[in-house]
């Protein structure tokens, strides 16, 4: 996995830190996303205009940190198509390991039709492609369904957190993303900003704002199983492929 280039290192060090025990009100298990993309390039001058208003996680002495994910989906990909079709209430099942803080979990995300999304997890002891008894049981409570899951596909990325100092809200950018540990795109950065409720007001916000960068709805499960999996059907990511190529064609 690329690494961020020296002078985006240098970037993050303009923030205070603030810890994992200090965010902890800002865990926002249900929220709203609001997602942009960015180019590396671009995050420069975007944290610079924000340095005032942001703190960023550290743990240790590490601010950009290492995520590792294997997702679940049933034999016939439901959960994926289940977001290809536009259906607003949909599910999300991995295991994700967060390298810095040597912390698995089982994580089950749903989105509901006002747009919140909403987190419920549970520790476990490793990251796995095989999901055991307890957690079965885990995703039974929360979905209402005795759902068949398989390994459907891994991720890679590397990400940072911003946490805002006044409003209840916390922004991540995404970036060094691969799918089976082979790099999607080198030059793309994901923003998402994690609100209570929708917040345009905020600074980072209004930052990307000044600069056209507008929301955009994406999701890195999907865009991973659809450039991995030509038979999925995949007609409506297509004009999310072209926005990618476009944007860090520049």
């Amino acid at each position: 996995m690329r690494s961020c280039t020296n002078l985006e290192l240098q970037d993050l060090e303009i923030f205070d830190p603030i810890s994992l025990d200090e965010m902890k009100d800002v865990s926002l298990m249900k929220r709203t996303d609001t997602k942009f993309l960015v180019t590396r390039s671009s995050i420069s001058d975007i944290l610079i205009n924000v340095k005032t208003d942001y703190k960023i996680l550290q743990i240790g002495s590490n601010r950009l940190m290492t995520y590792n994910s294997v997702y679940f989906d049933t034999p016939e990909s439901q959960f994926y198509h289940m977001h290809h079709n536009g259906i607003s209430n949909r599910t999300k099942v991995r295991i994700r390991k967060y390298v810095e803080s040597d912390l698995s979990f089982l994580e089950v995300k749903q989105k509901d039709s006002k747009n919140n999304t909403i987190k419920k997890r549970i520790k476990v002891e490793k990251i796995s492609s095989k999901i055991d008894a307890n957690s079965s049981k885990f995703i039974a409570d929360i979905t209402g369904e005795h759902l068949s899951l398989k390994k459907s596909i891994e991720n890679q990325f590397s990400r940072f957190t911003l946490i805002n100092k006044q409003l209840k809200e916390r922004v991540t950018f995404d970036l060094n993303l691969s799918y089976n540990n082979v790099p999607f795109n080198d030059d793309l950065v994901i923003i998402e900003l994690k609100q209570e409720k929708l917040n345009r007001l905020s600074p980072l916000f209004t930052t990307l704002k000044t600069r056209s960068i507008n929301p955009y709805s994406i999701s890195k499960y999907c865009i991973g199983m659809a450039s991995t999996n030509s038979n999925l059907k995949q007609n409506l990511f297509k004009s999310k492929f072209l926005k990618i190529d476009k944007l860090t064609a520049k």
